[in-house]
């Protein structure tokens, strides 16, 4: 009896299923004109064959012009058709990366993550190498047809000349393939075995971009150099095996088919010698045999490429397959704007409880950091609801009902360390390129002077990761952008900690202004946000311990005094 897990389709040849049947028509109109090229290449000796044969029988200028017409057919077919049908397939191919790549980006996008252990390093290989050669599949299948055909042709006209010629063809072919098919599972293992570690080396190199300035900081650049080192060693030297048995795989199809080329050809020229084939026909069995190492090269390196998309689809079903943390639910929040945090045990987090009704700007200050980076991560989705205990509530439903559509319409919690992209001041502030709020935004984010610093303004371009900012620049570029999505709910974490007093002061100010009856939380230790706000909630040892203005808090209470005062 078998075992049920074994008869179900693995994922990676579902996605590969996927793929083929999505470009059916696509790979019929390449795999008939790439065939008619096969066949037209074929023709070509087997013209020239028949072309000696009746010029040697009647020598007339008529026969040779019409030999010379077919001749030029025969050429004008092999163009066209190659040159059609490879846009056909490699328009193909590109579209079917490109919805892979953006499927495999949409799930590594998800706000709660999927079950699956890869950092965001290897999953942007994936999104782009491995969704690459998974759509190389679409190349793959009408070229091996094609090449099938080119065989299949030669086969036949070698076998009217003479069977035992045909016969060698078929057999030999037969005996490559079945040597080579072995071969190619060892070249899908060790592909997907490297793609694994190139990707992990991609993480690393990530995690060391993103920390830089920190390892800098205590003297640990040294160090995290000598981490990613070993793991891009490890990378080379499975690169190295890679190409090792790649070019096993080369050379033995290589050689096969040249033994093959050559038995056609000598077995020709014997029969030839016996007078069992005339001259034309030696001349064809000849030009077949140097010809048919093209497509025999090509059907050989097929599985090659078969095992390699099979790897990098089996990589990809690593994201696409994983089951997400939690489900969303299909509701959305009731108009208003109250945000409500109810017994949230999650971290430092120890049964917070506070509310902010809708239209009210609220501070709360955190005593300790980490209690308001968990707060964050709760209120932005990113920790699955049955993570943590308690209960969260936005427009009156709890976030584990809504669908994240839905939370991200309604609530948006920017936090103190936002993405910054390369691209322009005015594509970071407003990428969904809707305008509505830019200037109000600069203007509250106090980012005024970056704007008018620079002769193009708004499209001033920013490098990746802001690498031509200032941290106080791009921490106020990021404010902007959190201000211009003009949310119903907006909590923001921390985002004046990089820029001075007087600036701190006038964006506090700001901010409250712009976002007057819009709701809006803030996390923040700034003396100038808590006093913008209407009420500010002290977050100690992770639940609400006192609730109140900023000066009836400093006022009446030490240790607030203590934490807040600058």
């Amino acid at each position: 009896m078998k075992n049920p897990d074994t008869e179900r389709p693995r994922p990676g040849a579902a996605i590969l299923r996927t793929a083929l049947r999505r470009n059916v028509g696509a790979m019929i109109a390449g795999t008939v004109l790439m065939g008619l090229y096969q066949a037209a290449e074929t023709a070509f000796p087997i013209a020239l064959g028949l072309i000696v044969e009746h010029t040697m029988q009647d020598r007339s200028l008529g026969s040779l012009g019409i030999s010379i017409g077919s001749l030029a057919v025969i050429i004008t077919t092999v163009s066209l058709s190659w040159r059609f049908g490879m846009r056909v397939l490699q328009k193909a191919n590109t579209t079917e990366a490109h919805r892979w790549r953006v499927r495999v980006a949409a799930c590594g996008l998800q706000p709660v993550a999927t079950d699956v252990d890869l950092k965001s390093g290897e999953i942007l290989s994936i999104a782009s190498e491995d969704a690459d050669q998974t759509a190389d599949i679409i190349e793959v299948v009408p070229l091996l047809i094609s090449s099938l055909v080119a065989v299949a042709v030669a086969a036949v006209a070698l076998s009217l000349a003479d069977l035992r010629l045909g016969l060698l063809v078929i057999v030999g072919t037969v005996a490559i393939l079945s040597v080579l098919a072995v071969m190619s599972k060892r070249i899908g293992a060790s592909t997907q075995e490297q793609q694994a570690r190139v990707a992990r080396a991609g993480a690393k190199v990530a995690d060391l971009i993103i920390g830089l300035r920190p390892l800098h900081g205590f003297g640990g650049n040294h160090a995290a150099f000598g981490s990613y080192r070993r793991v891009s060693t490890d990378a080379k030297r499975q690169a190295i095996t890679v190409a090792r048995v790649n070019g096993v795989y080369a050379g033995t199809a290589l050689a096969l088919n040249a033994v093959l080329a050559a038995a056609v050809s000598l077995t020709a020229g014997w029969l030839a010698f016996e007078g069992r084939i005339t001259i034309g026909e030696l001349v064809m069995a000849v030009g077949l045999a140097q010809f048919i190492m093209e497509p025999l090269k090509m059907f050989s390196e097929m599985p090659k490429y078969v095992m390699i998309a099979r790897a990098s689809a089996e990589r990809m079903a690593l994201v696409l397959t994983a089951r997400p943390v939690t489900t969303p639910g299909p509701e959305r929040p009731e108009p208003g704007g109250e945000l409500e945090v109810d017994g949230v045990r999650h971290g430092a987090l120890q049964g917070a409880t506070f509310t902010v009704t809708a239209g009210e700007f609220v501070a709360i200050a955190a005593y300790q950091p980490r209690a308001a980076a968990d707060l964050a991560a709760v209120l932005a989705a990113n920790v699955a609801p049955h993570a943590y205990e308690g209960v969260v509530r936005v427009g009156g439903r709890e976030i584990a009902d809504l669908s994240i559509e839905s939370v991200r319409e309604h609530l948006l919690v920017n936090p103190y360390d936002g993405e910054i992209f390369a691209g322009t001041l005015r594509t970071n502030i407003d990428p969904s390129g809707t305008g509505r709020t830019i200037e109000a935004a600069v203007e509250a984010s106090m980012l005024t002077d970056v704007v008018a610093l620079h002769r193009e303004g708004l499209d001033y371009a920013i490098r990746d990761r802001g690498a031509n900012l200032s941290g106080g620049q791009r921490q106020r570029l990021s404010l902007a952008r959190a201000l211009a999505a003009d949310a119903e709910v907006l909590v923001l974490h921390d985002p004046t900690t990089a820029v001075d007093a007087v600036t701190e002061q006038l964006i506090a100010r700001n901010v409250a202004k712009l976002r007057r009856g819009r709701t809006t939380l803030v996390l923040t230790s700034s003396p100038a946000l808590l006093d913008a706000a209407d009420r500010v909630l002290v977050l100690d040892e992770g639940v609400i311990t006192a609730e109140n203005t900023h000066r009836n808090l400093l006022a009446g209470d030490e240790a607030y005094c203590r934490a807040v005062a600058r």
